[in-house]
């Protein structure tokens, strides 16, 4: 490493300057470096991440979190042959960084880009794809268990979380691995929050491990007996330092995870890297299950984002001036005033209140807002439960969030016909987050299921008649809404109970009838407009309501051999042009039919207006598939073929 360091100096004499970091093109290019000039990279790191995530925008303060830890991880353990497994995928910029993608960090979460998380298909590095949390551990017992089946050697880590620790199948593959004896390795992060401050029991039991005073005060008296004994050499002193964690371990157990079958080492300081490098590789030798707590600090190195650490969880890509309020913060504000109305009204985050608008609401009704941790199978039977005894419960979810509680929507809610409103945040197209995170599915598995009512809002001032609408239906209720700003229509002031099932025709039209939900709306009142001055009369359709259908106004568009052009910014498959389909054949009618949705595949990162350009959501491409429909409609036209059934 001397010799390459004096390079650096050479180059930086000739007007080059060439940094550690740009000297890592892979993970073996650590294991020469000295702990000091390991602490160096990490410094390089850190500057790189703040000024390139401030210009692309990304996860901020996760990553600035463990430099020290994922530089330890590379340095002791061989990346691709050992398996590193990062739970949720927030915090694998450095990892990244560390595994040759450097130079593609300019393309971070840009369409065609550079991933915003771990993907198998991005690099050998990355072993499990990842976007949700508390999979980390479940990923790596099934390939320890590979392993082991295949005879080989080889280790798996996995990196999660203390947030992602609270989600219960976090807990079910604790117990698994623990069960089996596998040689398997859990680095717990515990930075003390997750993209909010963590709740429950877990995170209080992680607290007391943390912040023991007796361990405390333990700890300070063994460092000082040792410093009074003679230098009687490395051996006495290795062997008191592993007297003083035995002593850590007796006096603050990690019992629950002992409990589980694993050997607990920790808490350990997340951002002293000699410390972190000896104690993974004493980890790396032990067998069978072993968890580290590592205590980190959420954007470690930058002021800011270590005072506000959910502020700075991630980087916006560039600031812009508001039109309207975002559909999250109507949501909010919507609920509150209902709330003011009805004292039964209570609400429910699955570790998301920014994101969703409800801590809005719990700066009003703090008694009346529940925080259940990264625990959506428990928070939707929570609201069940709530339900069922005389509450209003109101569940604030991201649209792919809720798709990890399919099982307790259709069977403790649903089944007992519960009025549980899920307020579906996120639907459709989320931009830079990519294929984990659209919101893409909800309509095709939330309609299949019977006694729920599902709607979606063309504008934030539907949203809100809809919530005050969701709120008198006694049932199950989903109202789904996108993750962007308003349309800046005016908002009502007197809430409205709307005609549960029955759409709105916003235009009426002789030649084509364009049904269209949610945001895609305007697209649809925009392509009419064009058509108009090219001599087709189309009619504009607002369904507003999925579940149930209005079967009267597409029968009566088919009933005048009118053809339907359905639009939406969701799944094609078992989505609202699907049930349109549905609803003529099973009424005998028979009328051309064009979709325009969400096709058949994962959507990857991009903005949001790149991918409607690609998926054909645009009014230029409503106005070629409905002079099309229309041109195909005239050609066919006769007395006996213009209505069918």
């Amino acid at each position: 490493m001397q010799v390459v360091l004096k390079c650096v100096i050479m180059e930086a004499r000739n007007g080059v300057f060439v940094t550690l970091l740009d000297q890592i093109h892979e993970p073996s290019d650590l294991k020469h470096l000295t702990d000091a000039e390991l602490v160096e990279l990490a410094a390089e790191i850190r500057q790189f991440l703040v000024e390139s995530v401030a210009r692309t925008g990304g996860h901020f303060g996760a990553n600035l979190g463990v430099v020290e830890l994922t530089l330890a991880l590379h340095k002791v353990y061989d990346s691709p042959r050992d398996k590193l497994i990062w739970d949720v995928g927030h915090q694998a910029y450095v990892h990244k960084l560390l595994t040759g993608r450097k130079d593609k960090f300019p393309t971070l979460r840009q369409h065609g880009g550079l991933a915003g998380f771990p993907r198998r298909d991005e690099s050998p590095h990355d072993a499990f794809g990842v976007g949700h949390a508390s999979t980390s551990i479940s990923a790596g017992v099934g390939m320890a268990v590979a392993r082991d089946l295949n005879h080989e050697r080889h280790k798996v880590v996995c990196v999660i979380g203390d947030g992602a620790l609270t989600g219960g199948m976090a807990m079910e593959a604790l117990n698994h691995a623990g069960h089996l004896g596998l040689d398997l390795t859990v680095i717990l992060n515990d930075n003390e929050m997750s993209i909010a401050e963590n709740v429950g029991a877990v995170s209080r039991y992680l607290t007391r491990l943390r912040t023991d005073p007796t361990y405390s005060r333990a700890k300070i008296e063994i460092e000082q007996t040792l410093r009074k004994l003679p230098a009687i050499g490395g051996r006495l002193t290795k062997g008191l330092e592993k007297l003083k964690d035995s002593l850590r371990q007796f006096v603050v157990p990690g019992q629950l995870f002992e409990a589980f079958g694993f050997k607990y080492l920790g808490p350990i300081d997340g951002h002293d890297l000699p410390e972190l490098i000896r104690v993974l590789k004493d980890a790396k030798s032990l067998r069978g299950p072993v968890l580290i707590h590592v205590v980190t600090k959420k954007g470690k190195g930058y002021a800011s984002a270590e005072a506000a650490p959910d502020k700075f969880h991630a980087w916006p890509s560039k600031s812009k001036g508001k039109a309207a309020p975002s559909y999250s913060a109507v949501f909010a504000q919507t609920l509150i005033e209902l709330a003011k109305q009805d004292p039964r009204i209570v609400a429910v985050t699955a570790a998301m209140p920014d994101g969703t608008g409800l801590n809005k609401f719990a700066e009003v009704f703090p008694q009346r807002t529940f925080d259940v941790g990264i625990a959506e199978q428990h928070a939707t039977t929570f609201c069940a439960g709530l339900a069922a005894a005389g509450k209003r419960p109101v569940f604030a979810v991201y649209s792919t969030f809720l798709q990890r509680a399919y099982d307790q929507f259709i069977h403790d809610v649903c089944i007992q016909k519960l009025p549980v409103v899920f307020a579906i945040d996120r639907a459709g197209l989320v931009g830079p987050d990519g294929e984990t995170h659209q919101g893409a599915f909800d309509i095709s598995y939330l309609r299949t299921v019977p006694n729920v009512t599902v709607m979606m809002p063309k504008d934030e001032n539907e949203l809100r008649h809809m919530l005050r609408t969701a709120l008198t239906i006694q049932g199950p209720v989903a109202v789904r809404y996108p993750r962007a700003d308003g349309t800046g229509v005016p908002l009502d002031p007197e809430l409205q109970v709307l005609p549960v099932g029955k759409a709105e025709v916003l235009k009426h039209g002789t030649d084509l009838a364009i049904f269209a939900l949610g945001p895609m709306v305007q697209l649809a009142q925009k392509a009419a407009e064009r058509l108009s001055v090219q001599g087709v009369s189309a009619a504009v359709v607002n369904l507003r309501f999925v579940k149930p259908l209005d079967v009267d106004v597409v029968l009566k568009f088919a009933d005048e051999g009118i053809p339907i052009l359905v639009v939406e910014e969701a799944s094609l498959a078992g989505g609202v042009g699907s049930a349109v389909l549905e609803c003529l054949a099973d009424n005998g009618r028979h009328v051309p039919v064009r979709r325009r949705g969400l096709p058949d595949r994962f959507i990857e990162h991009g903005s949001r207006g790149e991918l409607l350009e690609e998926l054909g959501l645009t009014v230029e491409q409503l106005v070629l598939d409905g002079l099309t429909l229309v041109a195909n409609s005239r050609q066919d036209e006769t007395p006996s073929t213009r209505v069918w059934g």
